[in-house]
């Protein structure tokens, strides 16, 4: 506009004052005086760019959609990152420009790292499927570069992220798994205008079960917790929802077979899921009698206390690790589950019974002992990793995925169900600690590459650990209505057995006479295999004192 008004005056200088002025002679003027600005200011410009860019960190965009373009124009006033091209599988893009960036092929993204000192690549693929997401970062680990993404579609839809809000990847990536859509007739069934009640409600999947629970509208939902912390925080996350379901948070312990009695008739609770357990392998392996009495007796008088309320249903949150138990966690699981089988032998046959059933899935991502925090923590302190045995293998599930197919597979229970959650492929731990190494743009110190920036340390399984997990017991597995829940037939105890092996474990906790609890324990249908001695502390720490004595 000043270069039009100079050419303007130019040409009315010479018009009023007579003066020789050809009629081109103010639009070229003008034209040139354009050019020459704009150059000045592109060239200035271009060395504080090239000045400012030394100290920013090149990146690579990985994704060319509409996505990555996003990122690309929010990175451009980034004083932290360059981004120095896309990368992309589409071939269509391959040898194009978008928004002043290259496109190259995955191929590239060696030699871009090696000659422009890339440290970071940002995944702007937020429609990609799971498998899809692991496909490309299991392409990316072998290169020591961070890998950040950004939010998933539906929280940039639903304005929950925006696109240049950068995130960690996560480890639901890494694992490969395409959620299953829920089936919403299945969701509702045990819990749509009925009264639910959660024990274990504050837990890592109680609570998880809360949330999924109150989406569905019951008539109330009983929060039943023995922490009180744990209590608080899940009222208070539930409270700030603002939905129109009543919430009681109750105090109390499963072993207290009247206060939960007294609390399911109070409220006529209609649905049951019983989450509350110690489920932390060495701990209960270091207080036996307390992981006995809570796990077994507790899930026992929870089951009680159900069928004296006239409860429709009930569901137990069980674990791999009651399958062939090596440890003494996983036995008490699956004397837990035997306690219920019985129960559900005599309810089948009486009108309006309880209805029992069991779901039986492995370590969920994220929960209270889960090793990936573990890592993260670790990683951020500058290592080592942690890890039992080089060989050590796990299955993995995400907590809001298990806590829907619990859902849905107690809406199909019939009575002494023992569902099984398909975890999909087992994972090994020293492979996951590896990959949020690489993931983390440092590299792994081993023998190979001694100066590495983090090294793996192998300390050994601990007590009543095991190499692998399993799911079933027996080849007795059927397929259900959903594709990730199967059913497995097992053998259980009539309840006067089972009743009767719960008065002499009594008794011996009672006594603290844990060779005789070893022997019980061993000696019912659970398959307990110990791979280690007697660890209770309590015991030990006695026994070592009267000898001493």
């Amino acid at each position: 506009m000043g270069s039009f008004l100079s050419g303007l005056t130019l040409a009315g200088i010479g018009f009023f004052s007579n003066a020789f002025i050809p009629r081109t002679v103010p639009i070229i003027y003008s034209s040139f005086l354009v050019i020459f600005i704009i150059s000045i200011r592109l060239i200035v410009r271009a060395l504080y760019q090239s000045l400012s860019g030394r100290t920013k960190i090149n990146i690579l965009i990985y994704g060319a959609g509409s996505a990555g373009r996003q990122l690309s124009i929010a990175l451009k006033h980034s004083h932290e990152y360059r981004a120095i091209a896309f990368i992309d599988r589409d071939r269509s893009y391959l040898k194009t420009s978008v928004l002043g960036l290259r496109v190259l092929l995955p191929e590239a993204i060696d030699c871009l790292i090696t000659k422009r000192d890339v440290k970071k690549v940002l995944l702007a693929v937020p429609r990609a499927s799971a498998n899809e997401r692991k496909l490309i970062i299991d392409q990316l680990a072998p290169y020591s570069v961070e890998i950040l993404s950004v939010p998933s579609f539906a929280d940039i839809v639903s304005g929950k992220a925006k696109i240049s809000e950068l995130q960690d990847v996560s480890v639901d990536d890494l694992l490969g798994r395409d959620a299953v859509m829920p089936q919403q007739s299945l969701l509702e069934a045990n819990i749509k205008n009925k009264v639910v009640m959660v024990t274990g409600a504050g837990g890592s999947i109680g609570s998880e079960l809360c949330r999924q629970i109150i989406k569905q509208q019951p008539k109330g939902l009983v929060l039943f917790e023995l922490s009180e912390f744990a209590l608080y925080q899940i009222d208070r996350e539930l409270a700030g929802l603002k939905l129109d379901v009543p919430i009681y948070p109750l105090l109390g312990s499963v072993q207290r077979v009247h206060r939960l009695e007294s609390v399911m008739k109070s409220f006529q609770v209609d649905t049951v899921y019983h989450a509350a357990a110690y489920k932390h392998v060495p701990l209960v392996e270091y207080n036996v009698i307390e992981g006995i009495r809570n796990n077994i007796y507790g899930t026992y008088y929870t089951a009680k206390a159900a069928i004296e309320a006239g409860v429709e249903s009930f569901v137990l949150i069980s674990t791999d690790k009651a399958v062939r138990p090596t440890n003494v966690m996983g036995a008490t699981k699956r004397m837990a589950e035997l306690g219920l089988q019985a129960l559900a032998e005599q309810e089948n046959g009486r009108e309006g019974g309880t209805r029992f059933c069991m779901v039986r899935f492995g370590n969920v991502l994220g929960s209270s002992g889960s090793v990936i925090p573990l890592f993260k923590k670790q990683i951020a302190a500058g290592g080592p990793l942690t890890v039992t045995h080089p060989d050590i293998t796990r299955y993995f599930m995400t907590i809001p995925e298990a806590a829907q197919l619990v859902i849905q597979a107690g809406a199909m229970g019939k009575g002494g169900d023992v569902f099984v959650l398909d975890m999909g492929e087992s994972v090994k731990i020293t492979a996951l600690a590896e990959n949020l190494i690489k993931l983390s743009g440092l590299e792994v110190r081993n023998d190979s590459n001694p100066h590495g920036d983090i090294e793996i340390q192998f300390s050994g399984l601990r007590p009543g650990e095991k190499l692998y997990e399993e799911l079933l017991i027996g080849d007795n597995v059927e397929k259900t209505a959903h594709s990730r829940i199967m059913t497995a037939n097992e053998i259980h105890l009539p309840l006067d057995e089972y009743n009767q092996m719960l008065d002499t474990l009594d008794q011996a906790c009672h006594g603290m006479k844990h060779e005789d609890i070893r022997e019980l324990l061993l000696s019912a249908p659970t398959g307990f295999k110990p791979t280690d001695g007697i660890n209770d502390i309590v015991w030990n720490t006695y026994n070592r004192s009267t000898r001493t004595i």
